[in-house]
């Protein structure tokens, strides 16, 4: 028992998209950029873009991509945060795991993710994908009192059920929908990190 902190991670502890910043590395920006803002804005269903936006880049070794996204630029401060209270904070991501390993071993916490379906290195389709509201479920019927941090659409149920919910908006811009299940909205790295330092000392057990 104790507090919880689970960040989703597009957008709210990378400086970028990442599905896009992928797009971007094959050349194919057309095909993901529009998707993916619209998907943010809660425009587009998330699980039928992610599962469109999946099948135009499984063809591509899950090494490279993986290699790609581990050098995206990422919130230094967020980043110091996870890794000095790691035991109380946590990654819930609806990104492909196998795509986002080696950039979230840096964080040095427990991640959940979305799983792939994979055969010789490649990605033959989509086996699970990760609904954030049961990891913040998870947690609270064990007892932990849980802050949820996101920035986009995908993260309104995880952001209604949590304890607390924080919006991240200096990467995209918050929608209605997310803004109106937000204890606190934060625009800035420096903004969130501070917030979470109080919110820690407030919250910690002991």
């Amino acid at each position: 028992m104790g507090v919880k902190f689970i960040f989703d991670l597009d957008g709210t502890l990378t400086k970028k998209e990442t599905l896009p910043l992928i797009a971007e590395y094959f050349s194919l920006e057309s095909e993901i950029k529009d998707l993916t803002e619209k998907t943010v804005k809660g425009e587009v269903e998330f699980n039928t873009s992610f599962q469109f936006r999946v099948n135009i880049l499984k063809k591509y070794p899950i090494y490279e991509i993986a290699n790609l996204l581990y050098h995206v630029d990422i919130f230094i401060l967020l980043l110091k945060f996870i890794q000095e209270n790691s035991s109380c904070c946590v990654i819930a991501s609806s990104n492909l795991f196998c795509w986002i390993e080696k950039l979230v071993q840096r964080y040095g916490c427990k991640v959940y993710a979305s799983q792939a379906i994979i055969e010789n290195n490649v990605i033959m389709g989509i086996k699970d994908i990760l609904q954030k509201e049961t990891i913040v479920n998870n947690y609270q019927k064990q007892g932990d009192f849980v802050i949820f941090i996101g920035d986009g659409n995908n993260d309104v149920e995880a952001m209604k059920f949590a304890d607390i919910g924080i919006v991240m908006g200096q990467v995209n811009r918050p929608s209605e929908k997310l803004l109106s299940v937000a204890d606190y909205v934060v625009y800035t790295e420096k903004e969130l990190y501070e917030l979470l330092v109080q919110l820690l000392k407030k919250y910690q057990q002991g």
